[in-house]
């Protein structure tokens, strides 16, 4: 039988860092939104990815993922028992951030109130910094 020898890496946990609510929050209704997002997934114990990509008509857009962990070198943000990890790039453009989700019948979903946003788009969904 052989044995196969693994790579120090693959056995590493992933290294993060703990960040805190400076960087980004997290409302009560978007924190309702993510955690039963999380459970529908069966992620109990996953975490929110917020990121900057270029894009968007304003230049920038966000984008928003479930994860079931953080990935090297993500910063770690618990807020409203929520667990959020961003990217060191996309922190530099969402520090001060606030996330909140309203699910009414006119502009539901989740949005972005970013105090670094320079512009916005009408639609809201990207910004220039």
């Amino acid at each position: 039988m052989l044995a196969t020898k693994r790579n120090s890496t693959e056995l590493a946990a992933p290294n993060y860092r703990m960040g805190d609510e400076r960087l980004v929050r997290l409302t009560a209704a978007a924190a309702t939104k993510v955690n039963s997002l999380l459970q529908r997934q069966g992620r109990t114990s996953g975490v929110l990815r917020v990121a900057v990509l270029g894009g968007g008509c304003s230049g920038l857009q966000y984008k928003m993922d479930l994860q079931d962990a953080p990935a090297n070198r993500d910063i770690l943000v618990e807020t409203a028992g929520v667990r959020v990890v961003v990217d060191p790039k996309s922190a530099l453009y969402v520090t001060g951030s606030e996330l909140d989700f309203n699910d009414g019948l006119q502009d539901s979903g989740f949005k972005v109130n970013n105090p670094n946003a320079a512009t916005t788009c009408s639609c809201g969904e990207s910004f220039s910094a």
